[in-house]
């Protein structure tokens, strides 16, 4: 090309966007102001709220938050309590296996509905139809599986099949955890299958076929071609799953409500108001600013991590 003409180019391309970028302010301004109004000056509040002594409806010591100051006390007490550690080591737990099962169920879905041409529409439907309940509706759906018809029809020695292991699941602290994680599966696996699915579909075909003609089988072609291909896909899978494992709440309490030293983070900072006497709000708002910043430092450094391992097309 023309140096003239390339100089030119470039010049309106930098025009365009300043063009577009004074315009865009004013679009972005009303989703900035519900962002501040909604998100950060409640975080901020959260956050100093954490260093007081907050009792939902008055502070502990006066009548400002400054007069209920009571510095790191709250975040010494997070640490000191073993409902909180407890709560902490079964979320770890309880992520570990939700993500490895929802990541490889969504996955197998994800190459199933690639591999049917009629009727593909229809699957990824269907797949996707549990993502749609609510959390609480979910829970009680499958307390009943789990209590009714599983332990009492299916898997107990009466019933068609007797495997010990899938009788009364909710009342062992780590059987309730398998069940969670069945629950959390049959719920997202839909959701990410549609992020997997777009994933393969953008893999050209041309590397396997060519792969093919070298004498690669499907599982040297799945492992050197797809996976790697797919790294984009599976930074975006773990985000989401790992984030939202991490805040799971709503099955938590419809499942077990925390019985059987069942309690999901999420779950021991709702009930660290009705663990305390009077409610000590300042603790359970400690515990929330401690649960974001794991939170946080978990997902960012899954999304470097997988980053550094994407391939670029």
């Amino acid at each position: 090309m023309n140096p003239k003409k390339r100089c030119q180019c470039s010049r309106m391309v930098v025009s365009m966007d300043k063009y577009y970028r004074k315009r865009l302010v004013p679009l972005l301004l009303p989703a900035m102001i519900l962002f501040i109004m909604v998100i950060l000056i409640p975080f901020g509040i959260g956050v100093i709220y954490s260093f007081c002594g907050w009792r939902g409806t008055y502070f502990a010591g006066g009548d400002h938050f400054y007069d209920a100051f009571v510095g790191f006390q709250n975040y010494i007490k997070v640490f000191k309590s073993s409902k909180f550690r407890d709560s902490f080591v079964y979320t770890l737990e309880f992520t570990v296996v939700a993500v490895i099962a929802l990541n490889i169920v969504s996955l197998i879905m994800a190459l199933l509905a690639t591999s049917v041409h009629k009727g593909a529409g229809a699957y990824r439907t269907i797949y996707f139809m549990p993502n749609l309940l609510g959390g609480l509706a979910l829970g009680y759906i499958w307390q009943f599986i789990f209590e009714i018809v599983f332990s009492q029809l299916i898997f107990n020695k009466d019933g068609i099949i007797n495997i010990p292991f899938f009788c009364n699941m909710l009342q062992d602290r780590y059987k309730a955890m398998i069940a969670l994680a069945i629950l959390v599966t049959w719920q997202m696996a839909g959701y990410m299958m549609l992020i997997y699915t777009t994933g393969l579909n953008n893999i050209p075909t041309d590397l396997s076929e060519a792969a093919a003609i070298d004498g690669a089988n499907v599982f040297q072609r799945f492992r050197y071609i797809t996976i790697p291909m797919l790294m984009p896909s599976f930074t975006i899978v773990f985000f989401l799953t790992l984030s939202k494992c991490f805040m799971l709440l709503d099955p938590n309490v419809a499942l077990t409500d925390g019985n059987f030293n069942t309690r999901l983070l999420a779950m021991q900072i709702l009930r660290t108001t009705k663990d305390t006497n009077p409610p000590d709000y300042g603790l359970a708002q400690a515990q929330a600013v401690i649960f974001f910043l794991l939170i946080a430092a978990v997902t960012l450094t899954q999304v470097v991590v997988t980053k550094k391992k994407e391939v670029e097309m």
